[in-house]
């Protein structure tokens, strides 16, 4: 390369400068320290023997020493003057300018990389390559898809009995009949001293077949409708009774046929549902009154309704199990089983699958790049390029210190402190407000509040998604037969999921389980405990996937092209 030469003669030249200097003599250094000792003496002995003076201090101030006394008597004025000596320091502006002006990494910006550094770690020779020193493109290998860890949610269904009420009917019709019949008119006495085996004995003559239509009272040894009853005395009277069947033994004394009209209500229809003891009966109204005088077989019968409703609410336990779409779930884990209605056995119970949450699609395609060639100066180097999957762990420490700073509570001394929030469901009902991460977000509010979901459990769904809340458990909100229709899940909300995954993991090594779902407060760590955490072990796969791309992005080789097409410039210009 001919343009080393002049590098190397310039490198000679100099190395016979340093030959040339070295080449003074003993003597020549001993008279040169002894001229140098002679022009600094009277200096020393003049201030050996000078009474001291301030003003003889290089750089003393006498303003500014004056000004420091002052806020010495007064040391309310100092925080004031260091605001105001601050803003002209060229240091303290220096470090505020580069706290202002540091690069920030959000979670979105640096998702894809930390999924993906694991993998490129473990055989960081499959995505580099080298790359000759004339300048031209390296290979460039493209990073695998984005398949890092993003986490994983609860997922409950139900099994058991579920209570169900419904509303039946019946009706009840008015069945009238006119039919005709004999009918038998006898005579009977009563009263005292009256012989009761006698055939005249009122007694023989029963209701409901016998009716009782004159009644007259007995005088002493009077014959009545020519017999003599005998002179009996007493309360004694005589009864004229219409029997629809003849007394055995008597005789009638006339026989007619009328017409005689029945009413009767048919309640065959209702019998089922007026004999089961879990239905109840609701109403009765008249559905057929009008008009109220039929003709019946040729008679006139007047009746006020002619038929009835009756409405009965009814209720029963169903077996049921919604659970068969996760149990078929082959990636979804079975966690645990809570009993809603607290009997034994359990009637109703819920069961809980922690799945993995479906990752989303990376935008683009990138790529890691070894060989490159940087050229500074006519001096080219290549760089070569060495997986890091130790930069996710630096981040991620960074973040929890950034965000305990942020999430301190003074107030109670703890840390990472959460809310509660809860939502409900019909156990075995179609619309769940309370799915949330795993599930895509329904678009809309509104929509969601017009099904039957409210505002806050909309919001609860929302925040749950985006991984910032952990599922705490449920517990029967309403029950009915000693079965739970509704239940109310209760999650933790956090500032961030990092937030989230500290106290999840947290927790299991203090350990520190959650409380009962009805009296969770998500409360934080105290500093005892945030101080025994072991963030080493804890799975943090989850974060990693929400940072951007630290490998290789594309358009820095297309910036190193541009840097040596530059440098390639500047020498082609100085050679004209």
């Amino acid at each position: 390369m001919t343009w080393l030469r002049p590098i190397l003669g310039a490198l000679l030249l100099l190395a016979g400068v340093a030959q040339a200097a070295s080449a003074q003599t003993t003597a020549d250094a001993k008279a040169d320290g002894k001229a140098f000792g002679g022009s600094v003496i009277d200096r020393a002995k003049g201030a050996a023997t000078t009474a001291p003076d301030a003003s003889r201090v290089p750089g003393f101030n006498p303003a500014a020493t004056q000004s420091l006394e002052d806020l010495a008597d007064h040391p309310d004025r100092i925080e004031g003057a260091a605001r105001s000596a601050a803003t002209g320091n060229t240091a303290i502006r220096t470090i505020e300018d580069s706290m202002d002006n540091r690069a920030r990494f959000s979670p979105q910006e640096i998702k894809s990389i930390l999924a993906r550094s694991g993998e490129i770690s473990e055989t960081p020779l499959d995505y580099t390559s080298g790359m000759s020193v004339s300048g031209s493109k390296g290979n460039c290998v493209p990073l695998p898809p984005g398949t890092g860890s993003v986490g994983t949610y609860m997922a409950t269904c139900n099994t058991g009995y579920t209570a169900e009420q419904k509303t039946a009917t019946c009706q009840v019709p008015l069945e009238v009949r006119a039919e005709p019949r004999q009918v038998y008119g006898y005579y009977c006495v009563a009263g005292s001293g009256v012989d009761p085996n006698g055939i005249y004995a009122c007694n023989h003559y029963p209701a409901p077949q016998c009716t009782v239509t004159q009644s007259w009272p007995i005088n002493l040894c009077d014959p009545y409708f020519g017999i003599y009853w005998g002179c009996n005395s007493g309360d004694l009277r005589v009864d004229l009774v219409s029997c629809t069947a003849p007394v055995e033994g008597a005789t009638p004394y006339t026989t007619t046929t009328e017409t005689v009209v029945t009413a009767e209500r048919n309640e065959s229809q209702c019998s089922a549902l007026a004999g089961d003891a879990n239905c109840t009966l609701d109403t009765e109204v008249c559905t057929d009154s009008d008009p109220v005088t039929r003709i019946v077989d040729g008679v006139a019968v007047t009746q006020p309704c002619w038929a009835w409703q009756r409405s009965y609410t009814c209720s029963a336990k169903t077996p049921g199990n919604d659970c068969g779409e996760l149990e078929a779930n082959g990636s979804c884990r079975f966690v645990r089983e809570d009993c809603l209605t607290g009997d034994s056995p359990c009637s109703t119970a819920e069961r809980v699958y922690e799945c993995p949450v479906p990752p989303s699609e990376n935008a683009g395609q990138q790529y890691v790049c070894d060989g490159d060639v940087y050229c500074i100066d006519g001096s080219c180097e290549t760089i070569t390029r060495e997986a890091n999957d130790e930069f996710k762990d630096a981040v991620v420490a960074l973040n929890a210190m950034d965000q305990a700073r942020r999430e301190f509570d003074p107030a109670t001394m703890t840390l990472f402190k959460g809310e509660r929030e809860t939502c409900s469901s019909k156990v075995f009902g179609v619309l769940n407000c309370c799915k949330g991460k795993g599930f895509p977000l329904i678009p809309g509010i509104q929509f969601l509040v017009m099904l039957g979901c409210n505002r806050e459990e909309v919001l609860l769904h929302q925040r749950d998604a985006q991984g910032l809340c952990t599922y705490v458990g449920t517990y029967c909100s309403s029950s009915f037969l000693g079965v739970c229709l509704t239940k109310q899940k209760v999650y933790c909300c956090f500032e961030s999921k990092l937030t989230r995954i500290l106290q999840e993991q947290g927790r299991a090594q203090l350990p520190k389980p959650w409380g009962k779902p009805k009296t969770e407060q998500c409360l934080g760590f105290t500093l005892d405990e945030f101080a025994r955490l072991d963030l080493s072990r804890m799975d943090f796969s989850e974060v990693y996937a929400e940072f951007s791309d630290a490998a290789r992005l594309p358009d820095e080789l297309q910036t190193s092209e541009l840097i040596q097409q530059k440098i390639r410039d500047y020498y082609e210009r100085s050679s004209q």
